[in-house]
């Protein structure tokens, strides 16, 4: 494969291809037009669904494709990034059109390349009306996405960041539930206003790394490692800009409470994608800008231990606050918050194995909630309630979705042999090592994620089949067996085997740890400095 994939230059043009494939994908869309009836109607019914909807699974089933070669064609062993691609875009500010990839952003654009194809099965039959649009803005914002994970140019970055916000923004607030308007704006006004410190933090490293000679800006992220000085306060305040933007995104306590309302207003591809890849834009910023940009401030003694409190905070929080649900869906918007709280507890510890356990947490989590959505999404479909008490016993009557239901939740429980576990396991490991008491803490989650799944499911499937219109609820169908199966294949691989996962990443993992811990040192025996 390696061969094949050298002789014809796959690592000269991946990237920019995968930002490309999607973005002609949403215009061939547009291009079709959209239908001439009345917004309400259905389309699903009227039959112009078909178009948009196709066009939107073939371009994205090519994008998986494509960027399936990065599997076998990216080397662990080869310091630095992989298939790059740089151009100049905005000459006179030093903004360039800068891609690249390392270990970690590998598996993130796997994860959202194999995802997206699967949102849009699973929106098959539940997205009905203006499905021109709504394809549309998902291409976009698979491009978006795609775009933060491989952006080397920190404006770049924030465009793609942008360009992300605006189609979910939309998705939630034209095709969410009855408070789809309240949970969009929320969702939004969150997003945008750490965003905008972000550009600000950003603009001011470009000017500290600017060119001596010319004065030119340089948003370069290599270059801004390696040039870019500001004063010890300035780097807190900057600091400080980034994690409010990324721990938003997260979400992590007590910024989260845009989370369950964009969860359980959202549409089940909106929710799927919010949680299996959005979310985790918010732990990869912490990974590629935030703490290996500012490691002095991010090593800090005391920021660690606020960013450690929060995290193991929100581990706990978001697992109690999931006990007491009544909505199946909200249940799994407040485990996020849970799970993503192992994240932030990885990559602060910052030992190797925490970092590759967060990274596995990022990966694991997609896939579990990821299929929980959907899963969640077909069976609304059939009873159009996802009120945990609306069920009970339907395990007799829809026998494939209640082993598929079980299977998932034991891998978001973290039993061992699913993908769960291992990802958890390394972050309490590798926390222990440098902080034992919050690695401790943390591990009582794991107690309570247990509780609160298990007894959802018991209500849900196995307690007394005593509601009528349970009785005759049909079972998954050949669509909804094709979308779950490379989830379930998924969790049981990487619980038996994630060796080949965690052999890309590693190297990555090091690099990152050595280099925040090394940087660290130089930046606080550096004296203070700023922008001339």
């Amino acid at each position: 494969m390696n061969e094949f994939l050298t002789s014809i230059g796959y690592m000269h043009w991946v990237l920019p291809m995968l930002l490309l494939v999607p973005t002609l994908g949403a215009a061939a869309i547009w291009l079709h037009g959209a239908p001439g009836g009345p917004p309400g109607d259905d389309d699903v019914a009227s039959g112009t669904a078909g178009a948009p909807r196709l066009i939107a699974l073939v371009t994205l089933a090519a994008e998986f494709v494509v960027s399936l070669g990065l599997w076998w064609a990216y080397d662990p062993a080869v310091a630095g990034w992989q298939a790059a691609f740089n151009v100049p875009w905005i000459p006179s500010w030093g903004i360039r059109f800068s891609l690249g990839i390392d270990g970690i952003s590998l598996m993130m654009i796997l994860l959202t390349t194999s995802i997206m194809v699967l949102a849009v099965l699973g929106g098959w039959t539940s997205i009905r009306r203006r499905t021109h649009a709504y394809y549309a803005l998902l291409l976009i914002l698979t491009a978006g996405m795609l775009g933060v994970f491989m952006s080397l140019d920190l404006f770049l970055f924030y465009v793609m960041w942008e360009v992300m916000l605006v189609p979910m923004y939309f998705i939630v607030g034209v095709w969410g539930g009855d408070r789809r308007l309240y949970a969009s704006i929320k969702f939004f006004l969150y997003t945008m206003v750490g965003s905008l410190l972000m550009l600000v933090a950003i603009v001011y490293l470009g000017l500290a790394a600017r060119s001596r000679l010319t004065g030119i800006p340089d948003f370069s992220y290599d270059a801004i490692l390696a040039t870019a000085r500001v004063s010890h306060t300035a780097a807190f305040w900057l600091f400080g800009a980034f994690f409010l933007a990324f721990a938003v995104k997260v979400p992590m306590f007590p910024f989260h409470t845009w989370l369950p309302d964009a969860h359980v207003e959202a549409p089940t591809p909106g929710s799927v994608v919010l949680a299996s890849i959005m979310l985790k834009l918010g732990t990869f910023g912490f990974i590629r800008l935030a703490v290996p940009l500012f490691p002095a401030v991010a090593t800090n003694a005391t920021v660690r231990a606020i960013v450690l409190t929060l995290a193991v905070i929100g581990i706990v929080y978001g697992a109690l606050v999931s006990l007491v649900q009544p909505d199946f869906k909200k249940l799994v918007a407040y485990s996020s918050v849970s799970h993503l709280g192992f994240v932030m507890l990885g990559i602060f510890a910052l030992t190797v194995q925490s970092v590759q356990g967060a990274l596995m947490v990022m990966i694991n989590h997609g896939i579990s909630t990821g299929a929980l959505f959907f899963l969640i999404g077909m069976i609304y479909e059939r009873r159009h309630t996802r009120l945990i008490e609306d069920y009970g016993g339907i395990a007799r009557v829809v026998p494939m979705f209640a082993a598929a239901l079980t299977v998932v939740t034991f891998s978001s429980i973290g039993v061992p042999g699913t993908n769960g576990f291992i990802g958890e396991f390394l972050v309490l490991i590798g926390a222990f090592r440098t902080y034992p008491v919050y690695a401790l803490i943390a591990a009582t989650a794991v107690i309570f994620s247990a509780a609160y799944l298990l007894w959802a499911i018991q209500r849900i499937l196995f307690n007394a089949l005593d509601k009528k219109a349970n009785f005759h609820i049909p079972d998954l169908n050949r669509r909804e067996l094709a979308l779950l199966i490379p989830l379930l294949a998924g969790i049981v691989w990487l619980g038996v085997y994630p060796e080949p996962v965690l052999r890309r990443m590693e190297p990555s993992a090091e690099r990152f740890v050595q280099s925040v811990q090394t940087r660290a040192i130089a930046q606080n025996q550096a004296p203070a400095g700023g922008i001339e």
